[in-house]
């Protein structure tokens, strides 16, 4: 079984004509990430496994969130591919992971694309949450929002959402963009800060000079 669902991964990641044959996501993701992404939810689709694999995923990233040194370790340019496939087996193994995310992640040292880990779980997350009719969305504020201001996002956002979909709301706060927010729903991004607003300005008038 485990040879069988390898193979499927290691064709969905190397050949046009496996591209073909790709089970398509409810979403569509970009990017090298968006690649790895959609090649494991295809595999983990035809060997029905997606629970078990988005579970896999989820730990990883928790896991990557929660233990610095584990993920220093595996973005370390100077380690060689067979520590890091050594550390990532073993923490697979402990997890018990199935063995489409196992050879997921042995594609990614093997290909020396470890750096791009939490654009691949990212892309893999917004798979999921399309399957489940959820709709990830990420703002970004320059200050922290209070109760009101929150439920007031929620409900304007809610306005856009399909019959049968869910709002899934992420908050994250950066003081660099001054003011205003960054929106990014699905596959759109809405740029409303204060700095970019101020950095356009700011080219218009250089130009004027």
């Amino acid at each position: 079984m485990a040879a069988s669902r390898f193979s499927i991964l290691a064709r969905s990641f190397s050949t046009s004509v496996a591209t073909q044959q790709l089970v398509k996501p409810p979403v569509q993701v970009f990017g090298l990430e968006g690649r790895y992404a959609t090649a494991l939810y295809s595999a983990a689709s035809k060997q029905k496994a997606l629970n078990a694999v988005d579970k896999d995923i989820k730990e990883i990233s928790g896991l990557l969130k929660t233990d610095p040194q584990l993920k220093d370790f595996l973005l370390n340019p100077l380690l060689s591919k067979e520590l890091k496939k050594e550390a990532i087996d073993s923490v697979l193994a402990k997890k018990n992971a199935d063995a489409l995310t196992v050879n997921l992640f042995g594609a990614l040292v093997e290909n020396g694309r470890l750096s791009n880990i939490e654009g691949v779980i990212s892309a893999f997350t917004t798979i999921m949450a399309a399957v489940r009719g959820e709709v990830i969305c990420e703002v970004t504020t320059a200050k922290a929002l209070d109760t009101a201001m929150k439920n007031e996002l929620e409900t304007s956002l809610k306005a856009f959402l399909q019959p049968g979909e869910t709002l899934q709301l992420s908050l994250k706060v950066d003081p660099s963009i001054i003011g205003g927010m960054l929106v990014s729903v699905g596959d759109k991004y809405i740029d409303m800060s204060l700095a970019s607003k101020i950095n356009k300005y700011t080219a218009i008038l250089q130009q004027a000079v």
